[in-house]
């Protein structure tokens, strides 16, 4: 598989695909479009074109008044990555879009994972496979997915064993660089308080006002395998 490093995905996004951004594994873009018509018609071409290209069908969502785009390759394994055929077909799309007269966002795009600690996701990756896909297969690493996006992503952050009770769960909130620091004021601000922020602009961890963290997270900072 053709995949390309983070640090080629984000010269891109700052190139020539400034209408997307990287999130834990796929490229992801909004658009606004005028009306559910408008939005229907570029559902339409971006599945023709996805077509044309040889490209499975995308992860298109069509809300009120807006359009979710989502590009990633699966591999033979099951796991997910970007790959030059997507970036490809991302830049097909931003010209789709120009074209029909629809307007990025791409500091609303987001992505929601759930983190639990574990110090052997051998044993539990089948069980929350199961539980959340009704496969038990459906194991990539150290992740689970489900292969029609039904649910959020589970990825197992290996820990040694330890005692509970212990916050085990988290979510990982995948954001647009450019926005990641005003959501975290806006969480402080409402109760919120700062953990940790070494890490970032990678990752940064809040929690809230009973002590439950969560990890905001950018594909900036990243090594070339994130």
């Amino acid at each position: 598989m053709d995949t390309v490093s983070n640090s080629e995905i984000l010269a891109k996004i700052a190139g020539e695909l400034d209408d997307w951004r990287k999130l834990a594994q796929p490229l992801a873009a909004r658009y606004r479009a005028t009306d559910a018509v408008a939005g229907a018609a570029f559902v339409a071409a971006v599945a023709r074109a996805a077509a044309a290209a040889g490209y499975d069908v995308p992860e298109i969502r069509l809300g009120h008044g807006v359009v979710d785009v989502t590009l990633f390759s699966v591999d033979e394994t099951g796991g997910r990555w970007v790959t030059a055929k997507d970036l490809e077909l991302a830049g097909v799309i931003t010209g789709l879009a120009r074209e029909l007269d629809l307007i990025a966002v791409p500091g609303e795009v987001t992505q929601l994972e759930l983190a639990l600690d574990t110090a052997d996701d051998s044993a539990a990756g089948p069980f929350w496979a199961a539980l959340l896909t009704g496969n038990a297969a459906h194991t990539v690493s150290d992740t689970v997915f489900d292969p029609m996006n039904r649910v959020p992503s589970v990825w197992f952050q290996r820990t040694g064993t330890h005692q509970t009770p212990r916050q085990r769960w988290h979510m990982d909130l995948w954001l647009a660089p450019e926005v990641a620091g005003e959501r975290i004021s806006a969480a402080v601000a409402a109760g919120g308080t700062l953990i940790d922020d070494s890490g970032a602009p990678s990752f940064t961890v809040l929690a809230d006002p009973e002590g439950n963290k969560v990890c905001i997270c950018t594909a900036l900072g990243r090594d070339e395998n994130s």
